[in-house]
């Protein structure tokens, strides 16, 4: 089911994908360079409704709006906030979650929203090849339980470069040999498919030990 959804940004629109029996939303976003159809949220999507939760798939407005560049992270944010009312209609906790800048979106904006947690997916800790301009204090200023999922080969931040936290702050699931979009080379030692399943199954172990 798409829900056209009006925000101070624009219009969004979110893909349902419900559970039968729901007992969470899993409402997640595209980053700056790509929509929905992400392989990454696509699996999740198709995986997590069997296990009761319901998978929300957010396009921000200027993908709807046909355009191809991410406005600046206020007004992605501003997005996010005109779409949450929507997610959280159905009376379930809602777990802000998205991939690359959409990442960014769900922790920066998860405690003033009321998020039941955060799902970061290939969160982009620097801009490739500068590691000293580090986005840490948005992932560790998230304020709620936070599962980082994380390809071994990201540019955007490799799992080794992510800092020691207090218990509790965030976990991290490592896809090896992925790259940002958790594309795995032919020669790596899993399949493509394999990587997906780390990701599906990382998730759905995460969201059974929330409480």
């Amino acid at each position: 089911m798409t829900e056209a959804v009006e925000t101070d940004a624009g219009p969004a629109r979110i893909t349902w994908h419900r559970a039968r029996r729901p007992r969470l939303v899993l409402a997640v976003s595209h980053g700056a360079g790509g929509g929905i159809e992400a392989r990454d949220l696509q699996a999740l999507a198709g995986a997590l409704p069997a296990h009761g939760v319901s998978v929300a798939l957010v396009e921000q407005p200027w993908r709807v709006a046909g355009k191809k560049l991410a406005p600046a992270p206020k007004t992605l944010d501003t997005g996010w906030r005109g779409v949450w009312p929507a997610l959280a209609a159905p009376g379930l906790p809602v777990i802000s979650g998205g991939r690359s800048a959409g990442a960014r979106v769900a922790c920066r904006t998860a405690a003033e929203l009321g998020a039941h947690a955060v799902l970061a997916l290939s969160f982009p800790l620097h801009p490739p090849g500068q590691p000293e301009k580090s986005r840490a204090a948005e992932l560790l200023g998230a304020g709620v339980p936070t599962l980082v999922v994380q390809g071994g080969n990201d540019p955007f931040g490799r799992p080794a470069e992510f800092p020691a936290a207090p218990e509790g702050t965030y976990d991290l699931v490592e896809v090896p040999y992925g790259d940002h979009g958790f594309a795995v080379p032919k020669r790596a030692e899993i399949s493509q498919e394999r990587a997906l399943e780390l990701i599906t199954d990382g998730v759905l172990k995460w969201t059974g030990s929330l409480g």
